[in-house]
């Protein structure tokens, strides 16, 4: 079954990256509530254990009952797990550092790197997407994000130490795919922090796009302080400021790539 012939369940995406500080969260948190502003139904699952994601949706972290660490050690569903995001009207699947625990508890368990799989299977026809903010380490948590995704997203700086960091990435998808995942695929790179100004972004760019042709994505994330500022008040900035430069491009890439994957095409929220 495509993507585009999947028209009841959920598309699972991984955001992920194995280098830290290229705004992964912040892709996550703002494609998550630009979907839902196009009428997307819409679950993040915070598979990171500092709990960002979370926070920067408007949950408190330290204050849910009930969290992911529960859901993979199976002790808990994500039905019984989720929390709305009231400022942008997605679910979430919180997480803190109690997460942390969870890979030593899933050392021993059988089917160690599928229980996000299977916890997600159980609400896959409640969305329309389900995206995974991973870690940014190749861990047994981001392997379970991997192997119960159809495709990764991949955010990227457009700078020179960022292309090596993006061959390992790639790799590991490779492995992923041959070894416990046959459905997952790169569905894109989304160049993030990006500044016209800056000529060696521009190379990196051209880079990027001569060798993964269509697989980069055509919007741009332009270096955004309202986006930065947005976490602190508990809101996706596509929610905090809807006219910056930040917010337009992540609602435009909440619609390229519904039209890329195929969305339910809802009318857009006004």
């Amino acid at each position: 079954m495509t993507l585009e012939t999947q028209t009841t369940r959920a598309k699972v995406f991984c955001i992920a990256n194995q280098k830290g500080g290229v705004g992964k969260t912040t892709t996550a948190i703002n494609l998550a509530a630009a979907l839902a502003l196009h009428r997307q139904r819409v679950l993040l699952v915070d598979l990171d254990p500092q709990g960002n994601a979370t926070m920067g949706s408007g949950i408190n972290k330290n204050t849910a009952d009930i969290n992911l660490y529960q859901v993979l050690i199976g002790e808990a569903t994500v039905v019984q797990a989720r929390l709305r995001s009231e400022t942008g009207q997605y679910d979430v699947l919180p997480s803190n550092r109690e997460l942390s625990g969870a890979e030593i508890d899933l050392v021993g368990m059988e089917h160690r790197e599928s229980q996000l799989k299977h916890a997600l299977d159980q609400v896959a026809e409640d969305y329309d997407f389900i995206l995974i903010d991973c870690p940014p380490t190749l861990s047994l948590l981001t392997l379970n994000g991997l192997a119960g995704a159809h495709g990764v997203i991949i955010p990227m700086q457009c700078e020179y130490f960022a292309l090596e960091g993006l061959s390992d990435l790639v790799n590991t998808i490779k492995r992923v795919f041959r070894n416990l995942n046959p459905s997952l695929e790169l569905i894109g790179l989304l160049r993030v922090m990006f500044d016209t100004r800056v000529t060696l972004q521009q190379q990196v760019s051209e880079q990027l796009q001569s060798h993964f042709g269509d697989k980069v994505f055509k919007t741009m994330i332009p270096r955004n302080v309202r986006l930065a500022e947005a976490p602190s008040h508990g809101m996706p900035g596509v929610v905090y400021d809807k006219s910056s430069r930040g917010a337009k491009a992540y609602l435009q890439f909440g619609e390229e790539l519904i039209k890329r994957v195929g969305g339910k095409g809802r009318r857009r929220a006004a």
